[in-house]
């Protein structure tokens, strides 16, 4: 499913509270400033097996929200990894802790958010979870949802009623 992207001021604009606004503070690393798309989601800490085996399948526009726990110690994705990403059609990578190649990236068309950089690869175990809904500054991504993200931050249009 393809989603236009929207400035988050605009969508907080026309939605107000009903939009959730990530709290997280991400630094921008993709060549894509501006991305949306349907949430699927990673959880794995230092460990980034299961994001490089779901960037491998068709992403679909899709952006991919991995949890990584705020961990700065290794980096969960890079250029290897992002391109992967960018071949196989998603729209970008919100990235709960640390990337590395940061240059390969800002030469990307792909939108990749992060905490930060370190040049440390991260544990291939295969640990973690792939779409259980995953909580990031104040906000739950759930698969299907639809998340935007830009220098403004990171926001997301809830798909429909989720449990508390």
């Amino acid at each position: 499913m393809s989603v236009t992207p929207v400035p988050t001021s605009d969508l907080y604009d026309e939605h107000g509270e009903f939009l959730a606004v990530c709290a997280t503070r991400f630094r921008r690393f993709g060549g894509r400033g501006l991305f949306a798309g349907p949430v699927r989601t990673v959880t794995c800490h230092e460990d980034n097996a299961l994001v490089r085996e779901l960037v491998n399948t068709p992403g679909d526009g899709a952006v991919l929200v991995v949890d990584g726990g705020g961990s700065l110690r290794t980096a969960l994705t890079g250029d290897l990894i992002a391109g992967a990403a960018h071949a196989n059609g998603w729209a970008g990578m919100i990235v709960n802790g640390a990337v590395r190649d940061s240059v390969a990236l800002g030469g990307l068309d792909l939108g990749i958010l992060a905490l930060g950089t370190v040049p440390r690869k991260s544990g291939k175990t295969g640990a973690g979870a792939v779409d259980e809904p995953v909580t990031i500054g104040g906000v739950t991504f759930r698969p299907g949802d639809v998340v935007h993200a830009d220098d403004d931050g990171v926001v997301l249009l809830p798909a429909g009623p989720h449990e508390a």
